[in-house]
């Protein structure tokens, strides 16, 4: 912490009458034998003061705004934002988020290169920084909470096999969907994805990377000696299959294992967060001479809203096959095929056709081979569903166009296009409950207005998310689907047979029932689900 800005530091305290001069001369006496400790930091660790009032003071003095850290005032897990080593030698914590700045506390506000490391840092995740100053012993305690926090599950000091037993385990139980285990120039670091945010998990020194990463190998089948990338599959987990996809980088070899859970019990669609209608659901899923598309980017569950729309359609008289890659959840009295180096999903489709399928499932659409023989297939008395990576459901027609399928089969054979985004929903074990400031109203009001509706938001209440050890100190704990359904009318039909833009195929659906993704996340922090800034962080609303 800065204190020579002015006269000194003591003399302007003791004017203010929050210390006397017998404090500063105890503090003076410290640091004799401490020379690398500033008098606010020291008048502190003697406890001559009130932290709070201390630390406040202090801000005062160097017009800089001042908070002493207490574990409530960490609304955001900092190791999202940069790691344990960074916070370490820059004496920093980022403690809060909101509308695109970031709060971070700093020991020394007067270190002109730890400042620039870490506004340079969050800079480039989109983010302005807006310093707070504390004492170096509160970054310090805080550090070490969070370094304990994120390795407690961890047994660094096991053999290497139970290194990466643990490391698998611990994953399990925080419920994440991948492992990143990677090489850095000094350690190695591991993080894990957990409601769709990478959280560093632990790191391990250096010098048992090799090993971690022949065990790696050893356990998914993959060649020792090869440092090209690799495919393998861990089987060891009775619970669990585990993906395995390696790349060499410059300090060596990354990892990340996608953990697969056998069997998982398939959610109801409105458990997703499908809308609980079934006249929606009918209208949407309930098809024949057919193809429906489920329309997101990487990551964000098409998948399983698939899993679920086949569990509500399952019924003994129906011949349903899927085709995916790989089969990630098994399903009583499906005939459910895995897409291998032998097999494509052009290749199976076809063979399918000639199984008297009435549904089929095809993992995804991925190229114009497979999206006209899913259209065929759509055309022929069939029901075909299958996922694109596409932003929105009207950008389907979009994609489709652009794999050279013609405006004549995806009019006649398009019936549905649903997209979805993942939200963290608030964690109930921390959150704070309040009513929606007036900013908030305005901008949903704004975006009510801008979609011909309107809300009622008189004591509509929202949470302050907090963070506990149920949620890794985030504020959310899982996740749950906006949505948006484009049912392709007649009218969009004859749209699409014209050669329209998505423009104006938007605006006709606008028309009609289609409401955009914002709508449905709308809902959702009106009902208490997910927050504001949770929504715009997926979808950049203001």
């Amino acid at each position: 912490m800065d204190t020579r800005r002015g006269q000194p530091i003591g003399i302007e305290l003791v004017r203010r009458g929050i210390v006397t001069e017998q404090d500063i001369d105890k503090a003076l006496e410290y640091q004799k034998s401490h020379p690398n400790k500033k008098i606010g930091d020291i008048l502190d660790i003697l406890k001559l003061c009130d932290s709070q009032t201390l630390i406040s003071e202090i801000g005062d003095i160097l017009d800089e705004k001042a908070i002493y850290l207490q574990e409530n005032d960490l609304k955001i897990n900092a190791l999202e934002y940069m790691s344990l080593d960074i916070m370490k030698q820059n004496k920093a914590i980022p403690f809060d988020i909101a509308s695109g700045r970031i709060k971070v506390c700093f020991a020394d506000t007067s270190n002109k290169r730890a400042m620039d490391t870490i506004r340079l840092l969050l800079l480039n995740k989109g983010l302005v920084m807006d310093k707070y100053i504390t004492f170096e012993s509160n970054i310090l305690n805080i550090i070490r909470s969070l370094d304990g926090s994120v390795s407690d599950n961890i047994n660094t000091n096991a053999d290497v096999s139970g290194l990466v037993d643990s490391i698998i385990k611990t994953a399990m139980e925080k419920r994440a969907s991948d492992i990143h285990i990677e090489p850095m120039e000094k350690f190695v670091r591991v993080r894990y994805r957990i409601d769709g945010q990478l959280i560093t998990e632990v790191t391990i020194d250096r010098e048992k990377q090799s090993q971690i990463i022949g065990r790696i190998k050893a356990i998914s089948n993959m060649h020792q000696e090869k440092q090209e990338s690799q495919d393998g599959r861990i089987l060891l987990y009775p619970d669990y299959n585990i993906r395995v996809s390696s790349q060499k980088n410059v300090n060596g070899e990354k990892f990340v294992l996608r953990l697969l859970k056998k069997n998982e019990d398939i959610k109801r669609l409105f458990e997703l967060g499908f809308p609980n209608d079934d006249k929606i659901v009918n209208d949407s899923f309930n098809k024949k001479n057919s193809i429906t598309v489920i329309a997101a980017p990487t990551g964000e569950g098409k998948t399983t809203t698939l899993y679920s729309i086949i569990d509500y359609l399952n019924r003994p008289e129906i011949n349903i096959t899927t085709i995916e890659d790989p089969v990630e959840i098994r399903i009583d009295g499906l005939n459910q095929i895995e897409i291998d180096a032998k097999t494509s999903f052009e290749g199976a489709l076809r063979t399918v056709l000639r199984q008297d399928p009435d549904i089929i499932l095809v993992g995804e659409i991925r190229d114009k081979e497979t999206a006209e023989i899913a259209m065929q297939a759509g055309q022929t008395g069939h029901y075909v569903l299958s996922t694109i990576h596409t932003i929105d459901a009207i950008e389907v027609i979009t994609r489709l166009r652009k794999m050279n399928v013609s405006d004549y089969d995806i009019s006649s054979t398009l019936a549905t296009s649903v997209s979805q985004r993942l939200v963290r929903r608030v964690c109930p074990h921390c959150a704070k409950e309040r009513e929606l400031n007036q900013r908030e109203k305005d901008i949903i009001t704004k975006i009510g207005n801008k979609y011909g509706i309107s809300y009622e938001l008189d004591g509509v209440k929202t949470y302050d998310v907090v963070g506990c050890k149920k949620c890794n100190h985030t504020g959310y704990l899982g996740r749950i689907g906006i949505f948006e359904i484009l049912n392709v009318t007649d009218e969009i039909k004859q749209l699409i047979t014209e050669g329209a833009s998505s423009i104006e195929i938007r605006k006709e659906a606008l028309k009609q029932s289609y409401k955009p993704l914002i709508i449905d996340g709308i809902n959702k922090v009106i009902a208490g689900i997910t927050t504001l800034d949770e929504l715009n962080n997926k979808l950049v609303i203001y």
